[in-house]
């Protein structure tokens, strides 16, 4: 069942935090087209106002400006609400290796406040985002639930103990907690700008305006690239998901491989741009050489049937950046 079969009723209340960046943005759009009501909470440290402009006349639409390490924020926000999405956080790893301090603040006790918030509001389904940084130095491929190695940064921290926190309040409050370990997720609105900004859409940006992309390491590293269409239906499956299996963490990929420097090359070829060579820079402190995800048990227990691979989500990709920027 594709996540477009995926029905809600009608009144239901979402709150997604996080609502004005690439990942939260594209989930207010799919639940405001089905004419559901959508609440967004975002500080607007990292998501873009433009992002979310385009909802502003919707009047199922509600956006409030705050910070999820304001408890009183989150419970506002948590008020009449039935599903919370949330996908509010700082990423970044080499971030998060300078800034330690303020990745638990955000990551951490945001979570762990908005979780506390949807505790006392009787919110009945929570799904938070996760991240595939949480197999640290495990060598093993695919990755897999259950076989997690040492940690590598303080954002991979920050979620594992957002893991760990949300299975305690489905173990102690009955809270209905569904944790998504994401895999390098690209599509429509990733931002391209910046130091931290994600491979994919730097690249494209870069080759478009004739310039050298760098490559930090030699690009044999490997990613489980998914498109982001993949990540809206986990996150929708995840709502509708048995309480039986609340209290989970799960892989959302689409369980391939690719090596960036022949995803580098794809980009190049598919922009015409060949004869753009990259430059190579250091490794990133805090990288996982290889990821891989075996998603057998998102399949298992979430219906979850990922219909973009790599190369239909590339195509999409590029042909959005080439209209957008």
């Amino acid at each position: 069942m594709s996540y477009q079969e995926v029905t809600f009723d009608q009144d239901s209340l979402f709150l997604i935090t996080g609502g004005a960046g690439f990942i939260g943005s594209n989930l207010v759009e799919v639940l405001l087209e089905r004419g559901h009501k959508v609440r967004v909470l975002d500080d607007l440290s990292q998501g873009k106002k433009e992002n979310i402009d385009m909802f502003i006349e919707n009047p199922n639409y509600e956006f409030t400006k705050g910070d999820i390490r304001d408890l009183d924020t989150c419970l506002k926000a948590c008020e009449g609400v039935k599903y919370v999405l949330h996908q509010a956080a700082w990423g970044s790893v080499p971030r998060s290796i300078e800034k330690p301090l303020l990745y638990e603040e955000i990551n951490i006790r945001g979570t762990l406040n908005m979780l506390e918030a949807a505790r006392q509001t009787e919110v009945e389904k929570f799904v938070y985002a996760s991240s595939s940084s949480v197999y640290g130095d495990e060598p093993k491929l695919p990755k897999q639930e259950g076989v997690e190695g040492n940690l590598l940064s303080p954002y991979a921290l920050t979620k594992r103990t957002n893991e760990e926190y949300a299975k305690l309040y489905t173990k102690l409050y009955g809270l209905d907690t569904y944790g998504l370990r994401y895999f390098n997720v690209f599509g429509r609105r990733q931002d391209p700008d910046g130091a931290y900004a994600a491979v994919i859409p730097k690249f494209i940006k870069q080759l478009l305006n004739g310039e050298q992309p760098t490559i930090n390491g030699d690009g044999k590293q490997s990613r489980d690239f998914t498109y982001i269409e993949n990540v809206i239906e986990a996150n929708l499956k995840a709502l509708k998901a048995p309480s039986d299996v609340a209290g989970e963490a799960f892989n959302v990929a689409y369980g391939g491989r690719e090596y960036l420097i022949d995803v580098y090359h794809a980009l190049a070829k598919a922009l015409g741009k060949e004869e753009i060579e990259p430059i190579f820079g250091p490794d990133r402190a805090g990288d996982i050489k290889h990821s891989n995800a075996d998603i057998s048990k998102a399949k298992k227990m979430l219906d979850y049937q990922p219909e973009w691979n790599f190369e239909k989500g590339i195509v999409a990709a590029i042909n959005w950046y080439k209209e957008n920027l």
